[in-house]
């Protein structure tokens, strides 16, 4: 649904990917240019394996999925110790849902390096998006803890998804807050505090929170169907037809358009 998206989000998310993956945000590799990973002359097999894992990463970010996970099999081919690619081939075969090979290779990941905060941000997405949330819990406070990781709002924010999603929705609005600490204006972080909001009731506040996201940036399938509903909720029925259009319009075969048409409006 979206590509990671924070990740997402790899290795500094997909910063904002997997999710926009499932919006959410696993950690993807910032990848170089293609031209210059493809004129690079690698020296070494740690160099190469990267190469490959930045390339692999930079077609995920642009939906090439099969030519992706190609890329990041080479890089484990040349190098079968290289953390990263696991990691970031792990995401991938999450999209294409395999799930069982992506939880393997999440595994390998931090067996060769366990300590890696984005590698336990990544698989406590994957865990988390995969009916693990308790076990996800503790992946995303091991990352969150170590000291040196350099993108701890990443993290935040996806264990404030994880507690909302089981209906843990303080400790939701807790972590989502300290994303924005680090980062204010993270349209993702108002989008999940508008979600909370709605799940609550209060959809005054929710609409708040959406109408500061979409200043920022424009909404994705999710944020719109959100929206709509907020605003369904209001009786606002102008700007529930909007939102229903844009929806149309710009994500016709996404999930959330299908429960519009389907008339799921909860």
């Amino acid at each position: 649904m979206k590509a990671l998206r924070g990740l997402f989000v790899f290795f500094c998310l997909v910063a904002q990917a997997l999710v926009a993956a499932p919006s959410a945000l696993a950690q993807k590799s910032v990848a170089p240019p293609e031209d210059a990973l493809l004129s690079a002359t690698p020296k070494d097999v740690h160099t190469r394996a990267k190469l490959h894992t930045e390339l692999g990463a930079l077609y995920f970010q642009n939906g090439n999925l099969i030519v992706a996970l190609e890329e990041l099999t080479i890089a484990i081919s040349i190098n079968p110790n290289y953390a990263p690619a696991y990691s970031t081939r792990g995401v991938v075969l999450y999209h294409i849902k395999e799930f069982e090979s992506a939880d393997k290779d999440f595994r390998r990941a931090l067996s060769l390096d366990e300590k890696d905060p984005e590698i336990s941000n990544n698989y406590g997405w994957f865990l988390c998006h995969t009916g693990k949330e308790k076990e996800a819990i503790a992946y995303f406070q091991r990352a969150i803890k170590n000291p040196l990781y350099q993108t701890p709002e990443i993290a935040y924010l996806n264990l404030g998804r994880c507690h909302a999603t089981i209906g843990e929705l303080d400790l939701a609005e807790e972590y989502v807050r300290k994303t924005l600490r680090f980062s204010p204006n993270n349209p993702q972080a108002l989008l999940q505090l508008a979600s909370i909001s709605y799940k609550r009731g209060n959809y005054d506040a929710a609409r708040e929170h959406l109408k500061n996201m979409v200043r920022l940036s424009d909404p994705d399938a999710e944020g719109l169907w959100l929206y709509l509903r907020v605003e369904r909720r209001l009786g606002d029925r102008n700007a529930e037809s909007s939102m229903a259009a844009q929806l149309r319009r710009k994500f016709p075969d996404s999930p959330e358009y299908q429960e519009f048409l389907k008339g799921n409006f909860e």
